[in-house]
């Protein structure tokens, strides 16, 4: 099962608003689908490292 809680985790600690993705080019749809763990594409994995200046452990986990 897909987790995204590392990304929440991550936006926290690195103190970025869900305004600020917004703003640049992050959809209101992908963050919801963030918040109920559904699938997202690898572009979109792909632009969240990049404004967040993370890797894709810090935004997504595989859980059983």
């Amino acid at each position: 099962m897909i987790d995204y809680s590392p990304f929440w985790n991550t936006l926290r600690d690195k103190r970025i608003s869900q305004y600020h993705l917004i703003q640049n080019g992050v959809s209101t749809r992908t963050l919801d689908a963030l918040r109920k763990n559904k699938n997202i594409t690898i572009l979109t994995l792909e632009t969240l490292c990049r404004l967040l200046d993370c890797t894709p452990n810090e935004i997504i986990a595989f859980k059983e």
